[in-house]
């Protein structure tokens, strides 16, 4: 296992800024440890080849390391920070876009015949098989040769999904590609409030919208997500205020509204709660 996670170290330095190569392939090197940032995660699987990070869903905190993996089934906002990562050292990851009309035809095709279950979490992590990681490692070994990578970077993909079925995420990676799972009905409420961040909502319609009762809807957002209705809205207000602000400079009030907030006070309040210090102050430190 770390012969494989050295050569998979070694693949990872040599194909940055390559990864163009290969439709959908990820890859990421931070050379020091970093503070907490939200951000929105969108569904991939990610490899840990050195280097630690820790992520907090709601209510849940996950760290991982060297060999272990993620899958991440649903758009989730998250906050993350690296906690082991040097020049000398670098926290090394690589990883792929899960997208659900490659899982739906690779169930297709396999004859997977199993029916939608109940709700899965919308991120796990978990230890790396050394099947999964040899199939990482061919991928990667494909961007240095950009003609091979057109017809053969497809079929190692397909094996990585494969892999990633018959582990213990399966059922997260398996309900992405299934489009009467209860996880895909949860994904279409969780675009809908992306989409329409700024407004208010009562459960009962979302609850609607997902084909569930509201009781049922409760539990399963919560178990994927890890946060309320209410909660998942509030995260992504204050992320997208904080783009305003310190990306396109913003003044604190314009902020506020725009996001969705009547009360400066409360989206103060609020924002500081989230990320540790007033709005005030994170657009007065921008020039």
């Amino acid at each position: 296992m770390e012969r494989a996670l050295a050569e998979l170290r070694e693949l990872i330095v040599a194909a940055a800024g390559r990864e163009q190569t290969i439709d959908g392939l990820l890859l990421s090197i931070v050379e020091a440890p970093t503070p907490p940032m939200s951000t929105l995660a969108t569904p991939t699987f990610a490899l840990v080849a050195q280097g630690r990070k820790r992520l907090a869903v709601g209510d849940r905190v996950f760290e991982y390391g060297a060999g272990d993996y993620l899958v991440v089934s649903v758009d989730l906002p998250v906050t993350g920070h690296f906690v082991e990562a040097s020049g000398a050292e670098p926290c090394l990851g690589v990883g792929l876009e899960l997208r659900p009309d490659l899982i739906a035809s690779l169930l297709l095709d396999s004859a997977d015949r199993q029916v939608p279950g109940p709700s899965v979490q919308g991120l796990t992590v978990s230890q790396a098989p050394y099947e999964l990681i040899d199939a990482v490692i061919r991928l990667l070994r494909l961007v240095e040769q950009p003609d091979d990578a057109r017809v053969l970077a497809p079929l190692v993909q397909r094996e990585i999904l494969w892999r990633l079925l018959r582990s213990p995420q399966g059922a997260a990676v398996r309900e992405i590609g299934l489009a009467d799972s209860s996880l895909s009905h949860i994904a279409g409420v969780i675009r809908w409030i992306r989409d329409h961040y700024t407004e208010p909502f009562r459960v009962e319609e979302l609850a609607e919208m997902a084909r569930m009762s509201t009781s049922a809807f409760h539990r399963h957002f919560r178990t994927v997500t890890a946060m309320t209705p209410i909660q998942f809205q509030k995260k992504i207000r204050l992320q997208e205020a904080r783009l305003r602000l310190v990306g396109l400079g913003e003044d604190v009030t314009s902020a506020g509204y725009a996001v969705g907030y009547d009360s400066p006070s409360q989206f103060s309040r609020e924002y500081r709660r989230e990320f540790g210090a007033p709005p005030s102050r994170e657009r007065a430190s921008q020039p």
